[in-house]
């Protein structure tokens, strides 16, 4: 992405006390920072940042659990601790992927994360645990850095985030031999657009052969609908409006809006509809939202969620009302929030929208380690034990 990044509230506050030195206005400011992040450097920089992350141990994990199950690890820890450390040369020599790869009955989340940072940032470490805390001796995670991220190799860009998605699910299911109704896809923030790409792109791509890969389903966090939306409301940490002097260009925003192709979730589930009945579901689609996520307003899951609803529905719906149907049927949470579920022949559709958790600190909650282990049973013949 061009600039999707998070400076911190410290950093903005820097920023503008240091420009405001020289005379220089907060909205002009914005505009020398977003200039600023138009040079490669920057943008990599505060994008996507670099570290280490060759020793998971730093991160609390154990030794070369990485992102294994841990009550699988508990059973085969006395081998598992044995293997060398670090980055292995040949991932498929070692123990943790013939567990994956072996088992009939394992699962797979492939883990799609968001801007800012690499695999090991933030709250994305315990966000691993909570992906198989639903079967901890199931669920297995797979969480990559793509291109320019972390240690991998390469120049971001948008095309090339498809294809590092691409390559993990082809990898998943050729050379883990993992089928797609045993895997979910997970994404949060930036991760989001990935996964819908990623999954539009697969449904679509077999579709003329009759062939079209299906995964058991998606769980998505803290999306954003469209680029023109968050333009009136991201914020970084959260002083900066930092797309807010895009929003009087509308030709500008529909240039960047032809880089997210979020509205790829509506043309998913169109397509998913149009397939013939075979008794099992198509499609599993799971939308989650902190309502005090500053970076993100949880407004931008009402939007996708209306929109995956609407692609569903033979006559459409209007925003409006759904939003009226939401009023009479969603389930009620009390502090803990309010959840909604719509239901075709097809597929299942749900919102959850919790009253804390942040952008990054609701991963690690037990609304996403249920929504996984939901998409499991629901998206698949298989569900966990």
């Amino acid at each position: 992405m061009i600039i999707w990044g998070c400076i911190g509230r410290n950093g903005a506050q820097i920023w503008h006390k240091s420009t405001r030195r020289f005379g220089v206005t907060k909205q002009d400011s914005e505009f020398l920072f977003i200039g600023l992040l138009t040079v490669p450097y920057l943008q990599s920089q505060v994008i996507y940042l670099n570290n280490d992350v060759s020793v998971p141990e730093q991160w609390g994990f154990l030794r070369n659990q990485h992102i294994l199950p841990l009550q699988l690890y508990r059973q085969h820890e006395p081998e598992l601790v044995k293997e060398p450390e670090g980055i292995a040369a040949d991932i498929t020599t070692r123990l943790g992927f013939k567990l994956l790869r072996d088992d009939p009955n394992s699962l797979l989340v492939l883990y799609l994360h968001g801007a800012a940072g690499t695999l090991g940032s933030g709250w994305r470490p315990p966000s691993y645990l909570a992906m198989y805390a639903g079967a901890p001796d199931r669920i297995h995670t797979v969480a990559i850095d793509y291109r320019g991220f972390g240690s991998s190799s390469g120049s971001p860009s948008e095309e090339g985030l498809l294809t590092d998605a691409t390559t993990l699910a082809t990898w998943a299911m050729q050379e883990a031999g993992v089928p797609p109704s045993r895997i979910v896809i997970f994404g949060q923030s930036l991760g989001t657009a990935v996964g819908i790409s990623l999954t539009h792109h697969l449904a679509t791509a077999g579709a003329d052969d009759g062939n079209p890969t299906l995964f058991a389903g998606m769980v998505f966090v803290a999306p954003f609908a469209d680029v023109e939306l968050l333009a009136s409301t991201y914020r970084i940490a959260p002083i900066v409006p930092i797309l807010g002097p895009l929003a009087p260009f509308p030709r500008l925003l529909a240039f960047f809006n032809s880089f997210i192709l979020t509205n790829k979730l509506a043309d998913f589930v169109r397509h998913c509809e149009s397939m013939p009945e075979d008794g099992r579901l198509k499609y599993h689609i799971t939308i989650i939202h902190a309502e005090d996520d500053y970076d993100v307003p949880w407004s931008h899951s009402d939007q996708l969620f209306w929109h995956a609803v609407n692609a569903s529905t033979p006559d459409g719906i209007s925003f409006e009302e759904l939003e009226h149907q939401k009023t009479q049927t969603k389930t009620t949470l009390g502090p803990g929030g309010w959840a909604m579920e719509h239901k075709t022949a097809k597929g299942e559709i749900r919102e959850e929208i919790a009253k804390w958790g942040l952008h990054d600190r609701i991963m690690s909650y037990p609304i996403v380690s249920l929504a996984v282990l939901r998409a499991f049973q629901s998206g698949s013949s298989i569900a966990p034990r």
